[in-house]
């Protein structure tokens, strides 16, 4: 392989800014911050809004549209079938 084109390709601790959570995983991602893990390594650090422990499609508390107040009823009861027949 050629010498000097390959992305930094290691260990990353990525956190999860909205509870906390931390994962480590290799990543090529550009970090300017590192954090201290708890056995003793230094990880280039970079946050996240938001992963899968804080997502509402993965941690089940995503609202079903038939579930928020009647949105489908009122739009079949307001329009009907004229919206399929289209």
């Amino acid at each position: 392989m050629k010498e000097g084109i390959h992305p930094n390709y290691r260990e990353v601790c990525f956190v999860d800014l909205s509870n906390g959570f931390k994962f480590v995983t290799r990543s090529c991602v550009g970090t300017r911050e590192t954090v201290k893990m708890d056995d003793g390594r230094e990880l280039p650090l970079f946050k996240l809004d938001t992963s899968s422990e804080s997502h509402p499609f993965y941690t089940g508390t995503q609202k079903s549209v038939n579930d928020m107040g009647g949105r489908v009823d009122k739009f079949l009861k307001k329009f009907g079938n004229k919206a399929a027949a289209k």
